[in-house]
């Protein structure tokens, strides 16, 4: 029992340092909003669904005006004809609904951009870029007007939103944003691939580690405050 839990706060440590290094390398939201110059315009796809959800305007996002936890939560992007040739990271706008990509010479983008990206709902591209995920993600794809129109994200797991064929016996699929999805373990099971029953030892585990990500997140928090004044 005792090496199991020593091996579980190894892994949780390294995961927890993974994501320290790779939030240091991923945008915020306000990154995200100053990706180009200019605002985001009444008379755009963006604008005016802006608008209409009586959000308000901060240079190229729409910031949602609802008494949420989240003051700065994004639910507009708008980046068309932002000269943009490539596209890599969006991880700051997770929490969007509309993103406008449209008018860039962008020659291909990944799927993985648009991962954990479980609001979007309507994704405008150029013409020759291809909705991330494809049939299996959107109820509707088309071309209109020069633009790729990706509209009506699917939720990759099965109608029932329980057991799926995709995710091992004793878990629960989750959706991840077009073409993505997530396993959870169900509960009482946890490990690898959930095979293990009864509670997980989370006090043991996870207690020695919060001195540390506790320091880490204030490691984290100095960082991207860094690159925010940079900008």
């Amino acid at each position: 029992m005792k090496a199991l839990v020593s091996w579980c706060e190894a892994v949780a440590l390294i995961f927890i340092l993974k994501l320290y290094f790779n939030a240091s390398y991923q945008l915020t939201g306000l990154q995200v909003c100053s990706l180009c110059d200019g605002t985001v315009q009444n008379n755009t796809y963006v604008g005016n669904f802006c608008s209409s959800s009586a959000g308000r305007i901060d240079k190229r996002c729409c910031l949602a005006n609802d008494n949420s936890s989240d003051p700065e939560r994004i639910i507009g992007l708008d980046l068309s004809s932002c000269s943009l040739t490539q596209v890599e990271d969006l991880s700051g706008a997770s929490t969007v609904v509309v993103i406008d990509l449209s008018l860039n010479t962008i020659t291909n983008i990944s799927d993985k951009v648009f991962q954990g990206f479980l609001d979007l709902n309507v994704l405008i591209l150029p013409e020759y870029i291809a909705c991330p995920g494809g049939n299996a993600s959107w109820q509707q794809m088309e071309v209109k007007q020069g633009k790729q129109l990706c509209k009506d994200q699917k939720n990759m797991c099965n109608q029932t939103g329980q057991m799926s064929a995709n995710c091992p016996e004793n878990s629960l699929c989750g959706p991840y944003g077009p073409g993505f999805f997530e396993c959870h373990c169900a509960e009482n099971y946890h490990g690898y691939k959930c095979l293990r029953q009864a509670e997980f030892p989370a006090l043991k585990v996870f207690g020695p580690l919060a001195a540390s990500a506790v320091v880490i997140s204030f490691l984290l928090w100095i960082t991207q405050r860094r690159k925010a004044k940079s900008l």
